[in-house]
């Protein structure tokens, strides 16, 4: 099964689409995460079982599509509406919806405001229900009242720099975007055979202060700095989107949640090397205030947190660990995960 692509004007911009299967199949939305692109799921696209439509837009912000400001303040109400408003355009009255990283996270949001029209929903090591960074327990407590540590501050500026010039060397280590992705994006010494294609999406994501990796705010507070108002790294911030857990676990309907994650992830984990408190904690950010005010969020444990409430309000969820992956286990073992997401899908 091969894709296709295209530009679909919508009521709120022009959003670049790529396509499997037949015309009147089973719609799948594929949502993306961040620094990639829906290039991203083209493998997995074409493995659908036969009877699906995959959809794969490119996000406000990324890839090909109208490069239109992302409003941090509304969480991730942005790109939910962006989804939708390209849903209604379609004509979709129903479908299924996966989401990896931060487009696990969008896809929990989507399923909060649309649960009626979605089949069932994959996360695919989603981002924390509760934001990304500044939070310190399973429920999502903050550590600081001005949620210092998430936010465009968090973000390293020479790899946001080197996206910006399109740079594709290695020459260095810790911000080239290629070395990025080959040491978090999967389990070294994994490399996929489609890298440059992968590494254009990666690429393809909008620069700026006012993009990626966005604004910010100076704070007293360890490891000050606090999320600005634009941009997907702002949008990710708990200050914006901790609500919205609320109303995903108090939703009308809710469909059928497949949680699928690499055993070694690195990005988002109990311990990731993208969080300040993980960071601090080995000693690689001074002024460190301590474990007991400032620990590595728990990232995984709230997922399943939020989860468990979702089961205990009527919905079900199962969740499968995919032994020897890291943040993209659908890239680095695609067999395997198409037995776990077609079974889910049939279900």
């Amino acid at each position: 099964m091969s894709t296709s692509a295209q530009t679909i004007l919508t009521p709120r911009l022009n959003v670049h689409v790529s396509f499997s299967g037949p015309e009147n199949g089973t719609p799948v939305l594929f949502i993306h995460g961040n620094a990639s692109s829906s290039i991203f799921w083209k493998e997995i696209m074409e493995k659908l079982p036969s009877g699906y439509r995959g959809i794969a837009p490119d996000l406000r912000g990324y890839g090909d599509t109208e490069d239109v400001l992302i409003d941090a303040t509304r969480g991730l109400g942005d790109f939910t509406d962006d989804l939708l408003g390209l849903l209604d355009t379609l004509g979709i009255r129903e479908y299924h919806v996966v989401g990896h990283s931060l487009g696990g996270s969008i896809a929990m949001h989507l399923t909060a405001a649309d649960n009626r029209r979605i089949k069932s929903v994959t996360l695919v090591n989603p981002g924390s229900p509760f934001g990304f960074g500044g939070t310190k327990t399973a429920d999502g407590q903050p550590c600081w009242p001005d949620f210092a540590g998430s936010g465009g501050g968090i973000v390293n500026p020479v790899f946001a720099r080197l996206i910006g010039e399109k740079y594709r060397g290695t020459e260095d280590p810790q911000a080239s975007p290629r070395v990025v992705m080959n040491s978090f994006y999967w389990k070294p010494p994994f490399v996929p055979h489609w890298e440059e294609e992968l590494l254009d999406g990666l690429l393809s994501e909008k620069i700026g202060p006012d993009k990626y990796p966005g604004d910010m705010e100076a704070s007293p507070n360890y490891p000050f700095a606090a999320p600005g108002k634009l941009g997907p790294v702002n949008a990710m911030s708990p200050k914006y989107v901790h609500d919205s857990v609320e109303r995903l676990v108090q939703s009308a309907v809710k469909p059928p949640v497949l949680w699928i994650r690499g055993s070694d992830d690195q990005i988002v984990s109990d311990n990731s090397l993208f969080c300040f408190g993980t960071l601090g904690k080995l000693g690689f950010i001074p002024n460190y205030p301590g474990e007991d005010v400032y620990p590595p969020q728990p990232m995984v444990s709230q997922t399943r947190h939020v989860l468990d409430r979702y089961t205990q309000a009527g919905g079900q969820y199962r969740e499968v660990v995919m032994e020897d992956t890291g943040h993209s286990p659908f890239i680095e073992k695609p067999g395997e995960f198409m037995e776990y997401f077609s079974a889910h899908l049939s279900a």
